[in-house]
């Protein structure tokens, strides 16, 4: 059986979904906009969680409608909410890296992606590295319209910068 670590952001109301789609045991750290900081002490607990209930894969998912992302991208109300601005910061400057490289249509899964594998990046980066390499991490966004998971652009896509000569 697998034991599966999803970090997400509660107001997307996933955990049904994912019960209902990726069987197995499931747990769940949440956070909104998947805005969570690794620091010493939660990558602490990150570990000592995943050793006691022997999980082997580790998935950040978003969904496309996210409102925290969403008002990151919009009007930004939530900026003020302890814990979101550096998250708002980084999105906000992919966003005006977005608009330069990708088309509108797929700009918010860009920035998606690129705000995830940053998350998986973090993670990877703060837990022991031999414990690390056990691990299977990934990320998803999940398309509420058409109910389905999509991984995440890999990080070779979803880049800082762009050079276009």
């Amino acid at each position: 059986m697998q034991n599966h670590l999803y970090f997400i952001c509660p107001t997307d109301n996933l955990e049904t979904i994912i019960d209902y789609t990726f069987r197995g045991r499931n747990y769940y750290y949440t956070s909104l906009g998947n805005s969570i900081v690794f620091n010493n002490d939660t990558t602490w607990q990150i570990q000592k969680l995943i050793n006691k209930n022997h999980i082997n894969k580790i998935s950040f998912i978003l969904s496309n409608d996210n409102r925290i992302i969403l008002d990151a991208l919009g009007n930004q109300g939530f900026s003020k909410v302890t814990g979101l601005n550096n998250c708002y910061d980084e999105i906000i400057k992919q966003k005006k890296l977005s608009e330069k490289s990708w088309q509108r249509y797929k700009r918010q899964f860009s920035i998606i992606s690129y705000h995830l594998n940053k998350k998986i990046k973090e993670l990877r980066f703060g837990i022991n590295g031999s414990f690390a390499s056990q691990l299977k991490i990934s990320g998803k966004i999940y398309h509420r319209q058409e109910q389905v998971f999509k991984d995440i652009y890999p990080d070779l896509i979803c880049r800082e910068s762009f050079s276009l000569n």
